[in-house]
């Protein structure tokens, strides 16, 4: 049975509920879990408590600081860093960390930049070796949403955690970002699926609710779950509808 996986920095953000009460909402709507991104600026203890209340599990959260990869001046501090999220996600129990490459620098060359990524992320492999968590690079879309951002490409973000050759690292395949570039699931993920260890879902143009869209998001799914996929789906979208029914019905339109 697949298992969805509320983004609560969007979905059940009714005006006034504090981060508790959207989780407390997640779980009434029947969800078994949840996401979010940074941890820095929430309550930890009370997002520990709601959690032991209503059952929910977390499946992913970013890995802070959240500063340029492609820019090996910045490899000390991430890698100093990155002892906290490993830490907190550990304290959660959520198995991934979430990492974005960042921004394509000016007077720095892909090659330079793509071997920074990827020394960085060898070298923070170790940090996560034997923690049980796991971290994964997100491709993103650069014609929309991320205009500038360094990793576009699936297959180059693959190519790159090929390189990596460490079990610690992988990708998350939002499969909005890999439409809105063109990508097809099944070409950009084929003999590589065991890479990808978080999925996102959003429909296009909007970045709203699965079935609000052009994407045919209930297809691509069904292969990747069928080639092996066992991990959770993150709703990842910015709901036009508030309410428990409404993702329900979002959750329906992805299929089985």
């Amino acid at each position: 049975m697949r298992r969805y996986s509320a983004c609560i920095e969007w979905l059940f953000a009714e005006v006034g509920d504090s981060f508790p009460d959207r989780i407390r909402r997640a779980h009434t709507g029947g969800l078994t879990a949840i996401e979010f991104w940074r941890w820095t600026d929430k309550d930890l203890g009370a997002i520990e408590a709601v959690l032991a209340e209503t059952g929910l599990a977390v499946t992913s959260l970013v890995a802070e600081p959240m500063i340029a990869l492609t820019d090996a001046a910045n490899r000390q501090a991430w890698l100093k860093g990155l002892a906290d999220p490993v830490a907190v996600a550990g304290r959660l129990g959520a198995p991934v960390l979430i990492a974005q490459a960042g921004d394509d620098l000016p007077g720095s060359s892909r090659q330079e930049q793509r071997r920074s990524l990827t020394e960085t992320l060898k070298a923070g492999a170790d940090i996560l070796k034997g923690s049980g968590v796991r971290l994964g690079v997100e491709p993103l879309n650069i014609r929309i949403d991320h205009v500038g951002y360094f990793l576009d490409s699936t297959r180059e973000g693959l190519d790159i955690i090929d390189d990596v050759a460490r079990p610690e690292i992988g990708i998350v395949y939002d499969l909005y970002h890999s439409a809105v570039m063109d990508e097809r699931t099944e070409e950009v993920l084929d003999g590589r699926l065991d890479r990808v260890f978080h999925v996102h879902v959003a429909d296009h143009p909007g970045r709203n609710e699965p079935g609000s869209g052009s994407i045919d998001l209930a297809r691509r799914l069904d292969w990747i779950f069928a080639n092996g996929y066992a991990g959770a789906v993150g709703l990842e979208y910015r709901p036009t509808r508030s309410g428990a029914d409404a993702v329900r019905a979002a959750i329906a339109s992805l299929g089985a």
